[in-house]
């Protein structure tokens, strides 16, 4: 099922293929550096641009034994390169290599997740302004409240998926540093300018200042901009959810051709897709908790948030990846059903209106908290008994005083709710 929606890119980010040749990146390009500030000769720099290669198989049996990944891989690319290859990794620390590669991997996962933002947006203002004028009722706590239009409910999911994307851009930036500063971040075996070399050519900020590692606040930031997308992403399906319910029947996810909804049930159309989501948004935020409970760690590093970030870097952008893919598909082809919505409007005989009764009775002279008990009175008449709203007001002689027929019937009108409609549409887009 992640396949459908993930785009192959994404995941081979995190295949050990890519892993091992940003780590090859890295070191290369330290060792250019430091021919360039005459520390290795030129000549060995030449040989081991040349010969430097990894087998993953190899790696990985070399690490059977020494228990050490970077160990591995050195001693594997040792391998291809020859005597030149001591001065590989010449006075760094692993965290040199891994999280400054690990900034490169988050990064171009960044990059594919802010394009995939991009992708919704442009479905939601297209579908929002195909129901701009859509009316349907605007619901709190579940109940029926006032008169809403779907394009609206669209544009509000719009806005925050740009705020959204703001907080992408910005963690995008917060984890573009990068660290070759050695074992306890003092330079003491390595200058900084190598350190400003590196980061140059692979598109990262040096850190203006590091222990061992890049500080974890920037990674805790980054999947918490992903955890807040996952929110919103659920907060989307879940009122798909809602909105597809029997009881409401507004919406409906797609239905292809074939499809099956219960092995029980032939007559069952399951939100499966929102519901799929809403599963997953639950994943992705234990995983920016994770993140936030690696900043704390022994003196100048410990190794407990190592394990943590194998597993939450792959699988927070692969499953947003999957997430923003699956929901663009479903919202690109969303039933949308405006007859029901206009129906549903009517379920309550005209309630929704009773914020406009109550204003025109105090426009009237009638006091806020009498008013108030009026129209409450009359509207719990209306939810209980036959006749509508409109109708118990026409006939209340506590109302009369103030409202005649005509005026009552003018405040029953859509277009009182709407005419505002086009302002905000003009603010949003």
């Amino acid at each position: 099922m992640i396949e459908r929606y993930t785009r192959p890119e994404m995941g081979a980010i995190w295949e050990p293929h890519n892993r091992f040749a940003k780590w090859l990146e890295v070191e290369v390009l330290v060792c250019e550096a430091m021919a360039q500030e005459g520390m290795i000769p030129q000549k060995s720099l030449d040989t081991i641009k040349e010969k430097a290669e990894f087998s993953i198989d190899r790696i990985q049996e070399i690490e059977e034994e020494v228990k050490h990944d970077i160990i591995a891989f050195l001693t594997n690319v040792e391998e291809y390169v020859g005597p030149d290859a001591r001065f590989i990794h010449l006075g760094l620390t692993s965290s040199d290599i891994l999280d400054t590669a690990l900034a490169l991997q988050l990064k171009e996962a960044m990059l594919m997740i802010i394009d995939d933002v991009h992708n919704l947006l442009a479905v939601l203002k297209e579908r929002a302004f195909e129901h701009k004028n859509t009316v349907m009722i605007g619901r709190s706590h579940g109940i029926h409240a006032e008169p809403i239009t779907f394009g609206l409910k669209l544009a509000v999911w719009y806005s925050e998926m740009k705020r959204n994307l703001n907080r992408l851009e910005q963690a995008l930036d917060v984890i573009g540093y990068g660290k070759i500063s050695g074992a306890v971040g003092t330079f003491a075996n390595i200058p900084p300018q190598i350190e400003k070399y590196v980061c140059d050519h692979l598109g990262l900020k040096p850190a203006a200042i590091s222990t061992q590692i890049i500080q974890r606040d920037r990674h805790a930031q980054y999947f918490t901009a992903l955890a807040i997308l996952a929110g919103s992403i659920e907060k989307i399906a879940v009122e798909i959810r809602h909105l597809q319910r029997t009881e409401v029947g507004e919406v409906e996810e797609a239905f292809a051709a074939g499809q099956k909804g219960s092995s029980a049930m032939p007559h069952k159309k399951n939100p499966i897709g929102s519901e799929n989501i809403s599963g997953l948004a639950r994943l992705v935020r234990s995983y920016a908790l994770a993140a936030m409970e690696n900043i704390p760690l022994w003196h100048e590093r410990d190794i407990s948030h190592s394990s943590v970030e194998r597993v939450i870097a792959p699988d927070s952008t692969i499953l947003i990846d999957y997430m923003l893919n699956r929901l663009t598909r479903m919202l690109k082809n969303l039933v949308v059903y405006s007859k029901t919505m206009a129906e549903n409007l009517e379920t309550l005989k005209g309630l929704i209106f009773s914020q406009q009764v109550l204003l025109a009775l105090i426009a009237k002279g009638c006091a806020r908290q009498h008013a108030y008990s009026l129209v409450q009175r009359v509207s719990l008449q209306a939810w209980h008994g036959e006749e509508s709203f409109k109708e118990l007001l026409g006939g209340d002689p506590d109302i009369q005083k103030y409202l005649d027929k005509k005026e009552i019937e003018e405040i029953f009108s859509l277009n009182y709710h709407l005419r505002h409609v086009e302002e905000i549409f003009a603010r949003v887009f």
